[in-house]
């Protein structure tokens, strides 16, 4: 929720209260679909209407007051909605004879109060409104005088809008020497002079007398104007943030104004409200014109601002005392000794009504034009001024791009075609691929498990070494037993081949080892034997495996990182089309989601002004804010809430709110405002850096 929005829900709230403590018996069809408040039970201090209010203008009252009460869904209603309720409820009271009863006038009053409480909401948010525009221009002009780069370009932008005033200068200077010589003309010929003249001899004339105009400027002026237009746009420039400065400060002045002098019933509490309206009697009754009086002077005062606040040529001091003159001045204000004998509670709330309708109607447009007006005097130049240059530039270039495209037609049409499949390459290889592996390896699917060798390559390779040195063995069983050359006849029992099998899955090849040695000694006839080579060839089978081994431990290890390696390859892919995203997003400006860093940077921004505001504030108000500091103090609130809803949970910005709600009670003072603030730095400290 916004700032305007509680503190419409707040107001609202506590008119119903007011009007519950001074026992006026509202029918339960006003307050039965509105909710109960804390600590009340359902019904309670509601009486039962009386016997009246089953007439048409009760009734119609009472529907009226209910659409103008807040809701959840629409605590602030439209200008013209409220209007038209205002102007039901007084067609309604024209169609009614005779004198209206107490309940009624009292409904009346009830009306004219929340809808007071309408206009005061849509009033503020206006004001709120127009802050951030007002930020971003005078922003603008700062950023132009302060590069001289900026200065440049503002110059050279608005150039041509120097040229047209300097010639309409002329012009109508032209025009009128030319219509002072055509009346003397009249008057010595007694016949009109453009008659006499001719189509040819006119132009002459005009010619001669532009040419006058020109010669009459001196050369310093001109040259004033043409080498110094540096100078004259910085004047320019600092001359519109001057305007939009005031501007600013005016509003923030209204609207601090209208936050402390508005709608301010005096008492928070409920409890102190229902015991004063309970007092009774004639204290009851002082308190009913109280709580009257303040609607009537809220609504006065905002009317007032309204007419006044719509200049830059007042001072905001000057601008103060204008606004609390004309309200005293204002006969119609309820006051003690101020209220005309003749004014009745209806003839009131039938002015006040009135005055209300002028105001949405009149006042609120009127005040929304002349500041839009104001602001497209002082603010930055429109697109058409900033953009003209490469505007033209792009319409004279237009026909040479156009035949570059004509002729190049074949060239670009393949260059988006490739550039088409390249990027559809991309997506489908470096994207969608990697991340069907990546699934597939949480689901252990077979197919996409790495591997570095065949699954049976190694066990292959195994059994072969075995039988290779199995039979090497049976050929010599002597060297194979270790007896030596004695038994060349003998033969290998099936225990020694099992444990020459077991040896070689162990990485032990004695046998050919030793054969090997032997055959070194002689190896020309080891050669021709042929026990070398074989030898030789079963030791490079060994190798082999011991390979193939080394490699399946790292086949393992891969297939252990599986996960991790697909991830890896998925990163590039997903990193450039993060990449692109960002930058046509920034391109085309179709930012989505959370700016956090960029939120957070406004909100330290914003805490910057508040701290400087409160630093910067007079001591003249007895350690308080001046209205016009309230106004500042309040639009960088209202930012604050808005970027503090977007990046905090729900929770932590309830705390913020209940923070925001202490620094914005001027009524504590500038001291503790500021302690405020160094609070909220160090307790939301995590979502502020």
């Amino acid at each position: 929720m916004s700032l305007v929005v509680d503190l419409v829900r707040r107001v609202d709230l506590q008119l119903d209260r007011l009007q519950l403590s001074t026992c006026v018996p509202l029918s339960p069809r006003i307050l039965g679909s509105q909710s109960t408040f804390e600590g009340d039970a359902p019904g309670a201090g509601i009486g039962q209407a009386p016997i009246a209010s089953e007439s048409s203008r009760i009734s119609e009252l009472q529907r009226l007051i209910k659409l103008l009460s807040t809701s959840s869904s629409s605590p602030l209603l439209k200008a013209t909605k409220v209007e038209r309720i205002l102007y039901q409820a007084r067609c309604s009271k024209q169609m009614v004879d005779g004198v209206s009863s107490d309940y009624e006038v009292e409904l009346e009053w009830l009306l004219i109060g929340k809808a007071a409480v309408q206009t005061y909401g849509l009033i503020l948010t206006t004001l709120l409104k127009q802050n951030l525009p007002l930020s971003n221009d005078i922003w603008y002009w700062d950023e132009v005088l302060g590069s001289h780069s900026y200065t440049a370009l503002y110059s050279i932008q608005t150039s041509p809008l120097r040229l047209w005033h300097w010639s309409s200068e002329v012009y109508r200077n032209a025009r009128r020497r030319l219509n002072y010589q055509q009346s003397r003309l009249e008057a010595a010929t007694g016949e009109t002079g453009r008659s006499s003249w001719s189509l040819i001899e006119r132009w002459r004339q005009f010619y001669g007398l532009v040419k006058g105009s020109i010669q009459d400027r001196s050369i310093a002026d001109v040259q004033r104007r043409v080498i110094s237009s540096f100078a004259l746009s910085r004047t320019e420039a600092s001359r519109k943030r001057a305007g939009l400065k005031k501007l600013r400060e005016m509003s923030a002045a209204v609207l601090g104004i209208l936050m402390n002098e508005s709608l301010r019933f005096g008492e928070d509490d409920e409890d102190s409200v229902v015991a004063r309206g309970e007092r009774g009697g004639v204290s009851a009754v002082i308190y009913q014109e109280e709580w009257k009086s303040v609607i009537e002077k809220s609504i006065i005062l905002m009317e007032t601002v309204l007419q006044k606040v719509a200049s830059v040529d007042v001072g905001v001091t000057d601008f103060e005392g204008i606004v609390f003159a004309s309200l005293e001045n204002n006969s119609e204000l309820v006051g003690r000794g101020a209220v005309p004998e003749n004014a009745t509670l209806t003839s009131r709330s039938t002015i006040l009504s009135e005055r209300l309708r002028r105001i949405l109607q009149v006042h609120i447009p009127s005040y929304i034009a002349s500041s839009k007006s104001l602001e497209s005097e002082y603010g930055r130049p429109s697109r058409l001024v900033r953009y003209w240059l490469p505007v033209t530039v792009l319409l004279l270039s237009s026909s040479t791009i156009l035949r570059i495209i004509v002729g190049r037609k074949e060239a670009i049409v393949m260059w988006i075609r490739e550039l088409g499949r390249t990027v559809l390459d991309f997506w489908t290889n470096w994207v969608v691929d990697p991340i069907k592996k990546v699934i597939g390896t949480i689901h252990h699917d077979e197919d996409s498990e790495l591997a570095l060798m065949s699954r049976r390559s190694l066990e292959g390779d195994r059994e072969s070494l075995e039988r290779m040195v199995v039979d090497y063995a049976v050929d010599h069983p002597p060297i194979a037993t270790g007896d030596g050359i004695a038994k060349l006849t003998s033969q290998l029992s099936e225990s020694d081949i099992t444990d020459i099998r077991s040896k070689v899955r162990e990485g032990d090849l004695t046998p050919v080892l030793m054969a090997y040695e032997r055959d070194l000694r002689s190896p020309l006839m080891g050669t021709i034997r042929g026990d070398l080579v074989r030898t030789l060839l079963i030791q490079i089978q060994k190798t082999k495996v011991d390979v193939e081994v080394a490699v399946g431990g790292i086949d393992a290890l891969l297939k252990s990182q599986e996960l991790v390696f697909g991830f890896v390859g998925l990163t590039p892919g997903l990193l450039v089309c993060l990449g692109a995203f960002r930058w046509m997003s920034r391109i085309f400006g179709i930012h989505k989601g959370p700016k956090k860093g960029k939120h957070q940077g406004k909100m330290l921004r914003a805490l910057r002004n508040i701290d400087r505001t409160l630093v910067a504030s007079s001591s003249s108000n007895n350690g308080m804010l001046s209205y016009k500091e309230h106004g500042l103090l309040l639009y960088e609130v209202d930012l604050l809430r808005k970027l503090a809803r977007q990046i905090m949970p729900g929770e932590i910005n309830r705390e913020f709110v209940e923070e925001v709600d202490d620094l914005v009670d001027i009524r504590t003072g500038v001291g503790k405002q500021l302690r405020v603030i160094e609070r909220i730095r160090w307790a939301f400290a995590k979502w502020l850096v």
